[in-house]
């Protein structure tokens, strides 16, 4: 799979999450709040994930796009942790435990690493692991059918 293609599918797939995630009412300060998509370290998607996010509209809420670091992570509704951050994976996770934040990493070991959600490049394209037990700890709820495309973490 090329670069870009797989960036591509990464992108929509963190599109997606904020479809098939829901978010506790108080991980939002207002009604009218987006849901915040925060990337860690090196951009692969550039400003092609911004302008795909513009007019989507999940859960009556739009979506902001931008970037973050592990003190700003807490503050985002979704963090990918690029692979360029791999030793800073299990600070981000720290870092937003008490917080409600899907945490998504593409470093090897990110859900054993207490992430919720690790993309893996297989055969066929991209692919992901669900880390449940950190899912539900963060105070989210995945839909039955996210969790029916991915390989369920046993940890």
């Amino acid at each position: 799979m090329q670069l870009a293609e797989e960036y591509r599918v990464k992108g929509a797939f963190l599109l997606n999450f904020t479809r098939f995630v829901e978010w506790p009412a108080n991980s939002f300060k207002g009604p009218g709040d987006p849901i915040a998509i925060c990337i860690l370290g090196a951009n692969p998607f550039t400003a092609a994930l911004e302008k795909a996010a513009q007019g989507v509209v999940a859960d009556s809420r739009s979506l902001s796009y931008g970037r973050s670091d592990v003190e700003q992570a807490h503050q985002c509704h979704i963090v990918f942790v690029s692979a360029s951050e791999r030793k800073k994976m299990r600070a981000v996770v720290e870092a937003v435990q008490a917080d409600s934040v899907l945490t998504v990493g593409e470093s090897e070991s990110f859900v054993a690493a207490g992430g919720v959600i690790e993309f893996r490049l297989e055969d066929n394209g991209v692919g992901m692991e669900i880390n449940a037990v950190a899912a539900k700890r963060a105070g989210l709820r995945i839909s039955a059918k996210l969790l029916s495309l991915a390989q369920s973490g046993k940890r």
